[in-house]
């Protein structure tokens, strides 16, 4: 049995979450709101979220543990078996994540959590996303999937990534960045998927919950 533990107001919780269910494997959930106690360190060294028990031990990060899932519980999978083809998936993965959450993640004290940012950093981001959606939009094919006919860890990356830098994004420019492409159109038919109802239901409850903590 896996325990997956942190919040499930966290993206990459989420997409750890996302790929449990569409693997079918057994879990549990623990809450935790990223502590720093020796009995979260002991098992995240940062202290970060998610992180995953398994019957070897604790692992932490978030690809990490896709990853591991992949390889402990082979059936359903989601990352194809053909080598270059695995590598293309893992490759969007890198572009979803590094080149434009990543980058995105900088505007987030503003956009959501009622801090500043500094007009520079606005600047910043905004000509590093101008290069760099383009880019992900040469290897998206959102056909259905963010990669192609099958769903992958892609896809579990992008359902909880792209709406966090579309919103981040409208509330910094004025202007979802990312309306250029089928992204609302795609997590619109995501949305309908039994593992995506759950982790939206399960979302809407941890903010309401920590909402209720302030």
């Amino acid at each position: 049995m896996i325990n997956l533990v942190g919040f499930a107001v966290s993206n990459y919780y989420n997409k750890v979450k996302i790929a449990l269910l569409e693997k079918g494997v057994e879990f549990t959930e623990e809450l935790n709101w990223a502590a720093k106690d020796e009995a979260t360190l002991a098992r995240s060294p940062l202290g970060k979220v998610p992180f995953i028990e398994t019957p070897q031990g604790p692992l932490s990060e978030s690809q990490v543990i896709v990853d591991y899932l992949e390889q402990a519980f082979p059936a359903h999978p989601l990352i194809p078996a053909d080598p270059y083809a695995a590598a293309k998936t893992r490759e969007l993965v890198t572009y979803i994540e590094l080149y434009l959450e990543l980058v995105a993640r900088r505007l987030y004290k503003e956009a959501f959590f009622g801090g500043k940012v500094s007009d520079d950093t606005k600047a910043e981001v905004r000509q590093e996303l101008d290069r760099n959606i383009p880019a992900f939009a040469r290897l998206a094919r959102f056909s259905p999937y963010v990669g192609g006919d099958t769903f992958t860890i892609a896809d579990c990356s992008a359902l909880v990534c792209l709406p966090t830098v579309g919103m981040a994004t409208k509330a910094i420019y004025g202007e979802d960045l990312l309306a250029g492409l089928p992204v609302r159109e795609y997590l619109k038919t995501m949305g309908a998927r039994p593992s995506m109802v759950r982790v939206n239901a399960d979302r809407k409850a941890n903010q309401e919950l920590r909402a209720s903590m302030k």
